[in-house]
């Protein structure tokens, strides 16, 4: 196999959204596909997307995905895509109207938490419904990732 961007993503995941499971408690995920023109599928291919500070919301019955970074591609001329534009995400009805109902649910939202590929080459998003962190929850979080890399440092040198 050529290198290219398969190479450059490590089993399928192509960007992750590190900073949501820092500011967010995921309570669920779902998968769902997203409609991309052509020119977004080879950036997000190379790697170039971006999920920070992007959300997803529930209009007419369709799911649609906001604020996400998908620069221009470099060799797309006029057929370039709009960076920041609203990307409609691919589900059946019934798991749409239950992240409806868990996103008008007081403190809830739906997060992009990365976005990878499939084995037969589909461009697939993980949603977490989400609920946020306050910032006790957080310094208790780093305290137990602390807490847990002391203690694999005290196994491996035993």
């Amino acid at each position: 196999m050529a290198s290219g961007a398969k190479s450059k993503a490590k089993d399928g995941v192509l960007t992750v959204n590190r900073r949501a499971l820092h500011d967010y408690i995921v309570e669920e995920r779902f998968e769902a596909g997203i409609e991309l023109v052509g020119t977004e599928v080879k950036v997000v291919r190379n790697g170039e997307a971006g999920l920070t500070g992007s959300y997803a919301e529930v209009k007419g019955g369709q799911l649609y995905l906001n604020q996400v970074r998908i620069p221009p591609y470099a060799f797309g001329n006029r057929f370039n895509h709009e960076s920041l534009r609203t990307r409609r995400l691919l589900m059946h009805k019934r798991e749409i109207l239950k992240l409806q109902a868990y996103s008008e649910q007081k403190g809830m939202t739906l997060i992009p938490l990365r976005l990878y590929l499939t084995p037969k080459g589909r461009v697939k998003v993980e949603l977490g419904v989400c609920r946020g962190k306050s910032q006790v929850d957080k310094r208790e979080t780093i305290r137990r990732r602390d807490a847990d890399l002391e203690a694999r440092r005290a196994m491996r040198a035993r």
